[in-house]
């Protein structure tokens, strides 16, 4: 919406009276970018809503004078993770450096690399995390936003990639996991998770994909020894396919992730 909502709309809005949907959303949507009008529903809140929200403010002022971070800040972080998100990329690094010190105990022999195996799925950890609602505290307030769906599953998404990707490069340098084997199974695989999460959610997505890699590859890897085939160049193009299907799958259906 890029003009501005009529004078009656910003009304009826502050007064919770029914407006149609897509006035509702774009009303919503307008407010969370522009100041202006935001004012405007301020001075056209009922008194009693208003008497409400000054009692609310402040009893919260308080706590956010103390927080100390910028409320710009806090809110671009929010747009791109949820704080829960932090301990369980720390416990991500964690696995990195699990991995590191398996293949270092287990060096001349004639097993795939650790850090190999659990690369593709290391990210699907950060990304159940980064949408779930047992994990995000204000996930009820973050779902009903204008923003919700698609946009921010793939901004939480990008925030987890940045993070998890630099640790698995460092680890596979040191090991000698050579980006090649992994790092497009590994985009594959998370785009799969997104694909299927637009179905049975996100959360059974990552439980599913994670479980399917772990029986298919990772236990046939560790019981019988050598190179899974999936994780060689001759099967680049097969997960060249998988993305780029998944990806259409998820384009496709966007609308499914407002439901999530």
């Amino acid at each position: 919406m890029s003009e501005h909502p009529k004078a009656d709309s910003i009304a009826r809005y502050a007064s919770g009276d029914d407006l149609p949907a897509d006035v509702l959303w774009a009303v919503e949507a307008h407010l969370e970018a522009c100041q202006t009008c935001r004012l405007r529903l301020a001075d056209a809140a009922p008194p009693q809503v208003t008497v409400l929200t000054a009692a609310v403010w402040a009893g919260l002022e308080p706590t956010a004078t103390r927080a100390g971070a910028p409320a710009g800040r806090r809110r671009r972080f929010v747009r791109w993770a949820t704080p829960s998100l932090l301990p369980w990329l720390a416990m991500t690094a964690f696995a990195v450096l699990a991995a590191l010190a398996l293949d270092g105990l287990l060096s001349g022999r004639s097993t795939s690399s650790a850090v190999l195996l659990i690369a593709p799925v290391v990210p699907v950890l950060g990304v159940v995390a980064a949408w779930s609602r047992g994990m995000d505290p204000a996930h009820e307030l973050v779902v009903s936003t204008p923003r919700a769906g698609l946009q921010l599953v793939l901004r939480r998404t990008l925030a987890v990639l940045a993070v998890v990707l630099p640790g698995l490069l460092l680890g596979g340098w040191a090991t000698g996991a050579s980006p090649a084997y992994w790092l497009l199974p590994c985009l594959a695989v998370t785009s799969a998770t997104l694909a299927l999460g637009g179905v049975i959610g996100v959360r059974r997505a990552a439980v599913v994909t994670a479980t399917s890699w772990t029986v298919l590859v990772i236990g046939p890897a560790v019981v019988v020894g050598g190179e899974p085939g999936v994780l060689t160049p001759a099967a680049a193009p097969v997960w060249a396919a998988v993305l780029v299907g998944c990806a259409a799958a998820v384009f496709f259906r966007s609308a499914a992730y407002a439901r999530l």
